[in-house]
C-alpha cells in the first residue's frame, strides 16, 4: 500500500529530473549591449555582467535561459570626470571572501586616451553593494593607458592581467603580481600581437581570461581590430616558470573565428556548471559582416568541449541562433 502511494511521487520526481537533465536555451543571452560578457555562478545563480558605456551593471538568475529577462541592477556609477564615462568590461572575482569588480573607465565623448582600470569592492555575495575602491596601478607604470582587466591565478598566487601599449606602441597584454585585490606591483610584457592573426586592420591583444583545466593555465585572449570579422581567440599556454615572464608561455591561434552569421567573436570568458564538470565560453559577436565595436554586439553561451587529454580545447564554432545549448548542471 505505501509503495503504490509513493509510486506515482517517485515518478514525478523521476520526471522533474529528467526534465532539469534535458533544459536547453538559445543565444543571444543578450542581445543589445552584450559586449565584453563576464560570467560567474556563486550559490545557486548564474551572473551576468557586460559593458553598458555608462554605468557597472550585474544581473542573476538561476539558469542561463532565464538571464534573458533578468533585470539588472546598477551597482556603481561616477560623475568623476577622470572615470565617468566610457565604462567597459566589468568582471567580478572573489578574492579572500569578499567579491570584487574590475571595470575599465575614463573621459567623456570620443576621448579614449583617459582608460584607466579600476576596482570596486563589494561583499560576500556577487549581488551585495559595491564601493568605489581605487584604480589599479602598476608600480613601474602608475598612469599608463589600460583596459580589460582581469585576475589569474597560479599556484594560489594571484595576478592581474590586462591590455596596455607596449614600448613599441602596440597594444599588447600586461601582467602585474598582486599583494591583495587592489594592488599591483610591477607589471611586465606578456604578449605582443606579432603574428598575422592578431594584426588584422590593427595589431590588438586584449580581453584576456583565464581558463584552468586538469592543472593546465591558459590566458585565452582577443586579437585583430574589433571593428573587423577576424576578430577572434588567441591562447597562452602555461608552461611552468617565472609567471610574469613571457618566455613562460605559448602562444596559438586563432582558435575562435567567425561562423554561423556571428562575426567578430570574442572577449570572452569561462565559467564552470554549478557541478564543475563543464567549462563553457561566454562571449561576444555581431552580426555586422565587417565587425563592431559597438553596443550591437550581443552576448552568447556555449560549452567549451577538451580534446582526448583532457587539457587542450577544443573549440568549434559559435553556435547557430536556432541551437538547442544545454544549461549548466
Amino acid at each position: 500500500m505505501r509503495l503504490s502511494i509513493l509510486a506515482p511521487i517517485l515518478s514525478v520526481i523521476s520526471l522533474s529530473g529528467i526534465v532539469d537533465a534535458a533544459a536547453t536555451f538559445k543565444n543571444p543571452i543578450k542581445s543589445y549591449d552584450g559586449s565584453d560578457p563576464h560570467m560567474v555562478y556563486d550559490n545557486g545563480y548564474f551572473y551576468l555582467l557586460t559593458t553598458t558605456w555608462t554605468n557597472v551593471q550585474i544581473a542573476r538568475a538561476t539558469s542561463i535561459n532565464a538571464l534573458k529577462s533578468a533585470s539588472p541592477k546598477v551597482v556603481y556609477s561616477d560623475s568623476t570626470s577622470t572615470r565617468c564615462c566610457n565604462v567597459w568590461a566589468p568582471e567580478v572575482h572573489k578574492i579572500s571572501g569578499k567579491w570584487w569588480i574590475y571595470y575599465t573607465a575614463g573621459l567623456s565623448g570620443s576621448d579614449l586616451g583617459g582608460q584607466r582600470i579600476h576596482v570596486l569592492e563589494g561583499g560576500s555575495s556577487p549581488w551585495d553593494s559595491y564601493k568605489y575602491k581605487g584604480q589599479l596601478k602598476a608600480t613601474n607604470a602608475p598612469d599608463a593607458w589600460s583596459i580589460d582587466g582581469t585576475v589569474l591565478t597560479v599556484n594560489g598566487a594571484l595576478y592581474f592581467v590586462y591590455s596596455s601599449f607596449s614600448p613599441n606602441n602596440l597594444q599588447s597584454l600586461y601582467i602585474a603580481p598582486m599583494s591583495n585585490a587592489y594592488t599591483l606591483g610591477s607589471r611586465s610584457l606578456l604578449s605582443e600581437p606579432t603574428n598575422s592573426w592578431e594584426r588584422v586592420s590593427t595589431p590588438v591583444n586584449e580581453g584576456p581570461a583565464p581558463l584552468y583545466k586538469n592543472g593546465v593555465t591558459y590566458l585565452a585572449f582577443s586579437a585583430s581590430f574589433c571593428w573587423s570579422p577576424s576578430y577572434s581567440l588567441g591562447l597562452l599556454k602555461y608552461n611552468g616558470g617565472t609567471v610574469t615572464s613571457a618566455s613562460s608561455w605559448t602562444k596559438t591561434g586563432p582558435h575562435f573565428t567567425s561562423a554561423n552569421g556571428h562575426y567578430g567573436p570574442g572577449h570572452n570568458g569561462f565559467f564552470n556548471s554549478p557541478d564543475g564538470l563543464t567549462t563553457y565560453n561566454v562571449y561576444h559577436a555581431t552580426a555586422n559582416s565587417n565587425g563592431a565595436c559597438d553596443g550591437n554586439r550581443y552576448t552568447m553561451v556555449q560549452p567549451l568541449y577538451f580534446h582526448s587529454d583532457g587539457v587542450t580545447p577544443n573549440w568549434g564554432v559559435p553556435r547557430a541562433f536556432s541551437d538547442n545549448i544545454p544549461e549548466p548542471l
